[in-house]
């Protein structure tokens, strides 16, 4: 068997105009030398390859990626496997797609993609991207659209919204609710639901937290209270052109063609990440995914004003999605997932499953991954952990990431 240590330790990632080209010979550069470690137990030994394998830089990716979500990796990541371990044509899966990250970098690198979330959030925040219309097609079917009817909520939005602008919402809402839509009304509404609330005159909001959460209504009236602001009028038209403009600036003509052929072959799923029975066996060459974060992130309750919008129950969601406490009940559930990614991947496929840190770093959720997936039969070729540098995300939370982990990617790493 290939040694993962020949796939990283002998190639350095740069970037070039949103691609990357392997230099080989690491030791030889001026990046610094790539740590070798080992986790070891019983009779397993697997070695831990650290350096930083991929840009830190927020905005080297695709433009099209810039839709915020709850605990969403770096286009790069996917795109550093996809590139290792794939070619034109093959199969890329991810479980638990979240904003369709690895969907969209497979698309662009002209790769076929199956994806799958329980959250149907999902679907509507990726699989427009996937498709994109032009920037004339969006502007010509917004001036169609009539924003001016009063309509009333169903919940009190006063607290983040105008009444103006709560006004253009409704309707918007209304529209999607009871149209059979295509894609540039697809668009539209992911483009929307992206825009809801945020911390800038780009989001329809009054200052809130950033659009990856929406706090509660009890929490935002605090904040208004505490920054002593009001609602102002948001042109919600205007929002929506202007984030639709910069989402599609590296998309020019070629792209999108690559982009609409790839969505004929590619599929989107809503489904239980351990009951696959819809994807057949032996059929995908690399899997790259995160899976829910241990008793951190609540996806559905975080998501609850875009559920909303699109007349989804997020309750109802929040049951369905796997919250669990302790790194036993995380280990029975990813038992699970492992089963079916070891039936569906082929032979001689990868697995890049990418893990945060919690408890400060003192619990090593790789080193549960690497017992879970030898348990079902698959081979681990090595643990990559990718460390960055202080970002600005980071700061918006005031963590500092080089401490807390929060900025490092630790990836475990199988064969079948």
């Amino acid at each position: 068997m290939e040694s993962v240590h020949n796939y990283l330790l002998n190639f350095e990632l740069r970037e070039n105009s949103n691609s990357y080209t392997l230099f080989e010979n690491i030791e030889q550069t001026e990046n610094q030398k790539t740590d070798l470690q080992y986790y070891e137990k019983e009779n397993i030994k697997i070695p831990k390859y650290i350096n930083e394998y991929w840009t830190s830089k927020q905005r080297q990716a695709n433009s099209i990626h810039e839709i915020s979500y709850r605990a969403c990796f770096k286009p790069q990541l996917p795109r550093f496997f996809i590139d290792l371990f794939t070619k034109e044509g093959d199969i890329v899966f991810d479980p638990f797609s979240g904003r369709g990250t690895t969907a969209i970098e497979s698309a662009l690198m002209n790769r076929n993609f199956i994806v799958n979330d329980i959250n149907p959030l999902s679907i509507i925040l990726a699989k427009p991207r996937i498709k994109p219309p032009t920037i004339e097609e969006i502007i010509q079917r917004m001036c169609t659209l009539d924003l001016s009817k009063e309509l009333k909520s169903d919940i009190d939005l006063s607290m983040f919204y105008h009444h103006d602008t709560l006004k253009e919402i409704l309707n918007l809402k209304d529209y999607f609710l009871h149209t059979e839509t295509d894609y540039i009304d697809d668009w539209i509404r992911m483009v929307a639901t992206n825009r809801l609330t945020g911390h800038s005159e780009g989001f329809f909001s009054v200052f809130t937290l950033p659009p990856n959460q929406s706090v509660s209504q009890e929490s935002q009236i605090k904040i208004n209270q505490k920054r002593q602001q009001t609602p102002n009028y948001r042109n919600i038209k205007e929002i929506i052109i202007n984030k639709s403009k910069n989402l599609l600036k590296d998309i020019d003509g070629c792209i999108r063609q690559r982009l609409y052929k790839i969505a004929e072959n590619s599929i989107f799923l809503n489904l239980d990440s351990g009951k696959l029975s819809s994807i057949k066996d032996e059929c995908i060459a690399l899997t790259v995914t995160s899976p829910p974060f241990l008793n951190i992130v609540q996806y559905a309750k975080d998501n609850w004003l875009r559920c909303w919008f699109n007349g989804l129950d997020h309750k109802m969601i929040e049951k369905n999605i796997v919250t669990v406490k302790t790194t036993k009940e995380w280990s029975d559930f990813l038992e699970k997932v492992f089963k079916e990614l070891y039936r569906i991947t082929k032979v001689d496929g990868h697995v890049a499953f990418e893990v945060g840190e919690v408890g400060n770093g003192k619990i090593n959720l790789e080193e549960y991954v690497v017992d879970i997936g030898l348990k079902v039969g698959f081979k681990g070729i090595g643990i990559v952990i990718n460390t960055q540098d202080f970002t600005k995300t980071s700061n918006i939370w005031g963590i500092n990431n080089n401490s807390k982990g929060t900025n490092s990617n630790r990836i475990v790493l199988f064969r079948k």
